[in-house]
């Protein structure tokens, strides 16, 4: 008895004292599997003027060709899933990347009980988040209207569904394939049905077609279909918007299952993919896809964080680990094929959709270059394969070439993936350097393919702004991209000549640069700097941003653009001024008026730091080029406390497929890729106390932080492989051996530590 008492005195006064520091100290002790940590619902409470994440909650396999969510939006619109929105009009099969992307191939399934209302507006029921399960692998929602439970687990192609009904002598099943064009089918004697949706957003061939397949447990009592408002009796309808009811009487609480399956390809596809599923029951099915997720997941294992942070990152990484979709199926024979996005043809090989470089390059790339080389070289073979279907590299594909955001950033993507690991591969990176020569030396069929602007850039050395818009954030990007075309075509042995030529344009940054702001400025034609200038003005030369936030878009040579600035007194001076600025925008003529990343930068009160858009959020990582590393470190664990968190409104802007979270992962972590086309990371300073990473080559990494609380945000020392280390930097090629950092953290900053020459990172300029 005594013994008892002892241990509950001592969990007592453990509690105690962690309860009463800070609250946000009180750490996690429990075991929980990393599955357990997820809350898809994390940047779903967004909409049109105020994004929280833009997310919906993505019921899928990682990179699945489909995924699964509740919608409550009108069809048609981008926001599928609102978390303040209180009715479901269906569970909607989505290829959405994002809402202002929308979606393609999507239709829907809801239950309904009573008089038959098969309307979207008139079949949506009530529902509660207090009775709603959501987790990557499984989702379930009461809906309160048809006194209906509805279940979902998916395949990567598949999913299996499942409902429980009142008794009653009027349930059923309506399944929607939307307008736009399309098809169904009742096989009353198979239980099954078929169809086809075309409804789309862009970007596909005029062939484009997603077969939808779903088969019962239970004969139909009821069969009709409709065309738009109409209801009819018979079996077939091929219409603008076609849709089925299938009716059946039911006892309480009688489950109905129904399996799904989709294809790009055709409906015998379609039944092909729907053995995904097997002979799996339904819990069989959660069961296997929650492993699944589980073992991803935990190939990063965290601890010694609070709740709060271990949802966010475990919330993150889910996020990290959704785009880009698998484009491809399995023939009968287990044959990779894919419906061509972009010549409509169905093929051999490889195929992934639905991502933007402009976005993802940062970090959502690098991310998958470390945990995950052979898919990133499976990516890489898709990549190649949109070359050849398509004559160009994609920059936002969904599903495939779409006309949005600037840059040439797939040199980045193709450069970095062979760099890091390409050399183990087999895909073809000849065809992909053929690919990365012609997209940067040709406007596209599109402005955001190939390079907009491209006769300016290759003979005056930037894109002028009195020809092409956003020149300056194309000029800066279009610079990058040549540094990464440079680094692979000194990789594979390209002529002197080919290399020397990609070397010189990746330092055409400098021809923007205006020594009387500090900042990067347009350039008109003539050569002069536009007049007038501002730089809290978005959109003036830039995109999505101002100069504030693009002038530090020079990944691959800090140190030159510091040398513009006079040196590291300046760059750091300007560094700092970006967090003391007033956190202001002005609109000035821009047609879009106020957008919502201007309101999010504004009301996150962080000055001009608007890390809820992508051009800005390596740059707190840059302290590090000017010796002054306490500063980054600093500032990473202030924008992980405050734009972050694991809640409906926990992001801080457009989540992006992936890369925001890959941000969070990364500088959780304590390293972020600030020039993905090398091999180094930037220090910033781990979260946890804890940190272990599984390497796909069976090697680790692990991080060992004890003393990491609230307060101890700035790193004291650090040994790697048990020596002491004081670069701000660590190599990609050091880390996939294996690798053991001891960081001893402090409340007070080292000002000591990394402050020497050769501690820099590495930057274009101080190459021998």
């Amino acid at each position: 008895m005594s013994v008892k008492i002892n241990r509950i005195r001592f969990v007592f006064l453990s509690l105690f004292f962690i309860v009463s520091g800070k609250a946000q100290e009180l750490v996690v002790t429990e075991a929980r599997q990393a599955i357990d940590w997820v809350n898809p619902l994390i940047g779903t409470d967004s909409d049109y003027g105020i994004s929280n994440g833009n997310t919906y909650p993505a019921i899928a396999m990682p990179w699945g060709m489909n995924f699964w969510t509740p919608q409550t939006g009108k069809m048609g619109d981008g926001w599928a899933y609102t978390y303040k929105a209180n009715r479901i009009k269906g569970f909607k099969q989505t290829h959405q990347p994002s809402p202002w992307m929308n979606d393609y191939g999507q239709f829907s399934i809801m239950p309904v009980t009573g008089d038959l209302k098969f309307k979207e507006e008139e079949r949506q029921s009530w529902f509660s988040h207090k009775a709603e399960t959501v987790t990557p692998y499984y989702y379930s929602v009461y809906l309160a209207d048809h006194n209906v439970t509805t279940e979902i687990t998916p395949t990567e192609r598949a999913a299996r569904f499942r409902f429980t009904f009142p008794e009653t002598n009027k349930a059923y099943i309506v399944i929607d394939a939307f307008d736009k064009g399309s098809y169904v089918q009742i096989i009353p004697s198979e239980r099954k049905i078929i169809g086809y949706t075309t409804k789309n957003s862009g970007g596909v061939p005029q062939n484009f077609k997603n077969y939808f397949v779903l088969v019962f447990d239970k004969d139909f009592e009821t069969n009709a279909t409709f065309n738009g408002d109409v209801l009819g009796n018979a079996l077939e309808m091929q219409a603008n918007h076609a849709g089925v009811v299938v009716g059946f009487k039911t006892k309480n609480g009688e489950i109905v299952n129904a399996q799904v399956a989709s294809s790009f390809i055709s409906f015998e596809q379609a039944e092909q993919n729907l053995n995904e599923i097997g002979t799996d029951t339904f819990d069989q099915l959660k069961a296997k896809g929650k492993a699944i997720w589980n073992k991803e997941l935990s190939r990063i294992k965290v601890e010694g964080g609070t709740t709060d942070q271990m949802g966010t990152f475990y919330s993150s990484l889910y996020r990290s680990l959704l785009f880009p979709r698998k484009f491809y199926e399995f023939d009968k024979n287990k044959n990779v094929v894919h419906y061509s996005p972009y010549n409509g043809q169905v093929l051999p090989g490889y195929m992934f959709v639905d991502t933007g470089f402009w976005d993802t390059f940062r970090a959502l790339y690098p991310f998958l270059n470390l945990m995950y080389p052979d898919l990133n070289a499976k990516m890489q073979e898709g990549l190649s394969n949109a070359y050849k279907e398509s004559g160009w590299l994609p920059e936002w594909s969904s599903p495939g070439l779409r006309d949005i955001m600037v840059g040439n950033n797939s040199a980045s993507i193709v450069a970095e993936a062979y760099l890091k690991s390409g050399k183990n591969s087999k895909y073809n990176i000849e065809n992909l350097y053929q690919a990365l020569i012609h997209g940067a030396n040709n406007a596209g069929p599109l402005r955001a393919v190939g390079r907009a602007g491209v006769d300016y850039y290759n003979t005056l050395g930037y894109v002028p702004q009195d020809a092409v818009d956003e020149s300056a954030a194309r000029t800066l990007e279009y610079a990058y991209d040549d540094f990464a075309i440079y680094q692979l075509a000194k990789a594979l042995k390209k002529p002197q000549s080919e290399i020397d030529l990609y070397k010189k344009r990746s330092l055409n940054y400098k021809n923007l640069f205006d020594p009387s702001y500090n900042l990067m400025r347009p350039k008109n034609k003539d050569g002069k700097f536009i007049e007038p200038f501002d730089p809290f003005l978005w959109f003036n030369g830039f995109t999505e941003g101002n100069s504030w936030h693009y002038s530090w878009s020079v990944f691959h040579d800090v140190q030159g653009l510091m040398d513009l600035m006079g040196g590291q007194k300046t760059f750091i001076s300007q560094l700092d001024k970006v967090f003391s600025a007033p956190p202001v925008f002005a609109t000035g003529n821009f047609k879009g008026g106020v957008i919502h990343e201007m309101r999010e930068m504004q009301i996150a009160n962080m000055g001009q730091y608007a890390h809820g858009n992508q051009p800005i959020q390596h740059m707190i990582y840059l302290y590090n080029y000017a010796n002054q590393p306490w500063k980054t470190q600093y500032w990473v664990r202030e924008t992980m406390n405050r734009m972050y968190h694991a809640t409906p409104d926990g992001y801080c802007g457009d989540e992006d497929n992936g890369q925001t979270s890959a941000w969070y992962v990364f500088s959780a972590l304590g390293f972020y890729p600030v020039t993905p086309a090398s091999d180094q990371y930037v220090l910033g300073a781990p979260l946890f106390k804890k940190a272990s990473i599984q390497l796909e080559n069976g090697k680790t990494i692990q991080i060992n932080a004890p003393a990491n609380t609230v307060e101890n945000r700035y790193i004291q020392s650090l040994q790697f492989n048990g020596k002491t280390y004081s670069k701000n930097w660590i190599s990609h090629s050091e880390l996939m051996k294996g690798a053991s950092l001891e960081i001893e953290m402090s409340a007070t900053p080292n000002l000591k530590r990394g402050t020497k020459k050769e501690d820099v990172p590495y930057s274009l300029t101080n190459e021998n």
